[in-house]
């Protein structure tokens, strides 16, 4: 079964490159671990995005396993669109605004 096309929201690249750098600065062994959590996530989502347990205003969220941090994503149409990459313990529900606009 084909995966569906997964969209990252400009402002959630921004967040995993920032979360990215964060770790390469203190190890790049936890960076790189970072980005295969991330790619991993993507995947997971992209295989079965029903799956993972609804969030909050019509988002899903996918935890990541080793690290504080978790996918928020939503189904648009034919397509997965992922509107945060946010850190558990910061800010909860920042990435709403970003709910209205398609980009």
């Amino acid at each position: 079964m084909p995966r569906i096309v997964v969209r990252v929201h400009a402002a959630a690249a921004e967040e995993a490159e920032a979360a990215y750098d964060w770790y390469a600065e203190r190890s790049i062994t936890a960076a790189r671990g970072f980005l295969e959590e991330l790619g991993r996530a993507v995947e997971v989502v992209s295989e079965a995005p029903g799956r993972w347990p609804q969030y909050r205003a019509g988002t899903r969220r996918y935890i990541f396993p080793r690290f504080p941090y978790f996918l928020v994503y939503r189904l648009l149409n034919d397509q997965i669109e992922v509107v945060a990459v946010a850190h558990g313990r910061r800010r909860p529900g920042y990435w709403r605004s970003r709910l209205q606009r398609v980009t």
